[in-house]
């Protein structure tokens, strides 16, 4: 089989080594340097996400590299030279994943090199963002993932995108066609225009998202609002929503058989919205983090959890499970994944928490527990959940009971033994 690696003779094989390797920069790097063909499979695969954090800015030389005599007239215009051989790749086509603000950030790291110009830095930093956002719209490439964001701290994470670049996306069907992840974040007041013409398009252009993540905008924003709601009522099939608003979820009628997962992040539940909850019925997937009222939503939901697989509650203060029992009792067999998790103070009603489980959820594979008092009831659960793969707890003593350090160890030595019988 290695030998069929190496010679190509096992591409799918391949392919799914080298995506494993796609946060090992120079491992993928040293990949494409075996042969001709592991290189094909793995310049792709470096080149998809050039954007990210953890990449220096020394790429876009390569990108500019490959401009045209036309647009080459903007580095002319700056003083910049970019000496760089011909390459065998187009590189900007491979690319796949765009956060607009690491463009901007990108680029202007990228023209610190230049550092004998004296020209207005952020005039230069701008037409060069808009250079390379031309290019990789013309470039055949398409999209996977997108992240807008927008914040008054950030003066550049709003770079002013040209009209010209507008009309490049307005005529490129493609460009948005494959995005399957939107990631919005914008807190500017009121939303600038080009953001908003910029998710107008991709109302248009994107029809295939599956996942949104609405991690924060301003639903007083009446225009920008409505925005976001055209681009959430365009999709064709979406799958998981990410939302910190109420606002927006009327919107989302049109996705009642399509979403299975919905993540609420800091809502106040108390708000009628949330209603609309109880017609999506094939929810399978539940993470619920902090709000105001969450025992209200899960009552919503307790129509649709007979096909949750995971359930995950994370909040600040506690987590009272009381209220949550036939919810559990409903997910029963198909629950997979179990999240509870609170930062101050210990899960509440654990006993008869524990008790559920061992009854009506003997499939579980990932158990994630904060806070709780090691016990032999939960000794005996960890050993009835036959299944379990993952397991995260926080244990605090039961002071009321006076553990000795004795006993502690004695627990853990139990909790070890169980765990060689997997």
């Amino acid at each position: 089989m290695t030998s069929k690696i190496f010679t190509g003779d096992m591409p799918e094989l391949m392919e799914n080594i080298l995506n494993n390797l796609n946060d090992n920069i120079s491992c993928l790097h040293s990949c494409a340097l075996v042969s001709r063909f592991w290189s094909n499979m793995s310049i792709p695969i470096l080149w998809s996400d050039p954007f990210s954090l953890s990449r220096t800015s020394s790429f876009i030389t390569r990108y500019f590299s490959s401009l045209n005599e036309h647009d080459s007239f903007v580095l002319d215009k700056w003083g910049i030279v970019v000496d760089f051989p011909n390459t065998l790749f187009h590189y900007a086509r491979f690319l796949k994943v765009l956060d607009l603000f690491e463009l901007y950030c990108k680029v202007d790291e990228w023209f610190y090199r230049f550092n004998n110009l004296r020209d207005d830095i952020n005039t230069v930093t701008y037409d060069l963002a808009n250079l390379l956002f031309k290019l990789l719209i013309e470039s055949s490439a398409a999209l996977s993932k997108v992240e807008i964001y927008v914040s008054d701290e950030d003066v550049e994470s709003v770079f002013d995108i040209k009209p010209e670049i507008f009309y490049s996306l307005g005529r490129n069907d493609y460009f948005f066609s494959q995005l399957q992840e939107l990631k919005i974040f914008i807190k500017t007041v009121p939303c600038p225009q080009r953001i908003i013409t910029l998710l107008k398009l991709l109302g248009d252009k994107a029809k295939k998202i599956n996942r949104l993540n609405l991690l924060g905008f301003n639903e007083e924003d009446p225009q920008l609002f409505h925005t976001v709601a055209y681009v959430v009522k365009s999709q064709e099939q979406l799958r998981s929503l990410n939302l910190l608003c109420s606002a927006i979820i009327p919107a989302l009628r049109c996705q009642h058989n399509s979403l299975r997962e919905i993540i609420l992040d800091k809502c106040d539940f108390s708000n009628t919205n949330f209603n609309e909850l109880r017609n999506y019925k094939n929810l399978e997937v539940i993470r619920i983090y902090g709000g105001i009222d969450t025992d209200r939503v899960l009552n919503i939901l307790d129509n649709n959890l007979h096909m949750i697989n995971t359930l995950e509650l994370n909040d600040y203060y506690s987590i009272n499970v009381s209220n949550m029992l036939q919810n559990l009792q409903k997910s029963g067999l198909l629950l997979q994944r179990l999240g509870l998790y609170s930062v101050q103070n210990e899960i509440s009603s654990l006993p008869s928490l524990l008790e559920t489980l061992i009854s009506y959820c003997p499939n579980i594979t990932y158990l994630n527990l904060s806070i709780i008092k090691l016990s032999d009831q939960f000794l005996n659960l960890i050993g009835y959940l036959q299944k379990l793969q993952f397991l995260s707890l926080k244990w605090i003593e039961d002071e009321s009971e006076d553990e000795s350090e004795e006993e502690m160890k004695s627990s853990i030595m139990k909790f070890a033994i169980i765990f060689t019988l997997f």
